[in-house]
């Protein structure tokens, strides 16, 4: 494995002692890098419908959602953060829809529930999902989990297992 420190962004693929699980890793150290760090991971996540954003507050969750709407065609000034509304649709430049959840109010899952949750994630549609702590139980087993870990010098590592 390469010393972090000589590549950016680089993925570091190796075999899960347990089932056959393939860990990955991209390491993003700024904003300069997060464009192709997105354009990596859409590549290296297709065929992943619902993608769950682990990380503490803080740590890039909307930053990199909003990154990896942009490499999907979505207008730039279209992405926020739906702390509020709990989930904005977004286009793609090709009409597909995108789902950006925040989980972050969420007090009871059955509020998930009130917003036809299932719904969204059956709908075959790209789901990002910050926040998915607060509706751990009733994310669907399919669900990408996906850690956002902020290093001592500030960069991250976006981590998945698939």
């Amino acid at each position: 494995r390469p010393p972090r420190s000589t590549l950016f962004p680089y993925t570091t693929l190796f075999r899960s002692s347990k089932r056959s699980e393939m860990k990955h890793e991209i390491v993003i150290r700024g904003l300069d890098n997060i464009g192709q760090a997105a354009e990596q991971f859409l590549k290296e996540t297709a065929g992943h419908t619902i993608i769950a954003f682990y990380a503490p507050m803080g740590a890039g969750k909307t930053t990199f959602t909003t990154a990896l709407c942009h490499r999907l065609g979505v207008s730039e000034d279209a992405v926020s953060s739906p702390t509020f509304s709990i989930v904005n649709e977004y286009r793609t430049s090709g009409g597909d829809s995108i789902y950006h959840f925040d989980f972050y109010r969420i007090t009871r899952v059955e509020e998930a529930f009130d917003i036809g949750l299932y719904d969204y994630l059956d709908s075959g549609s790209l789901c990002l999902i910050e926040w998915p702590e607060n509706i751990e139980q009733i994310l669907p087993e399919e669900t990408l989990k996906v850690t956002i870990a902020v290093l001592p010098d500030e960069s991250r590592v976006i981590s998945w297992e698939d």
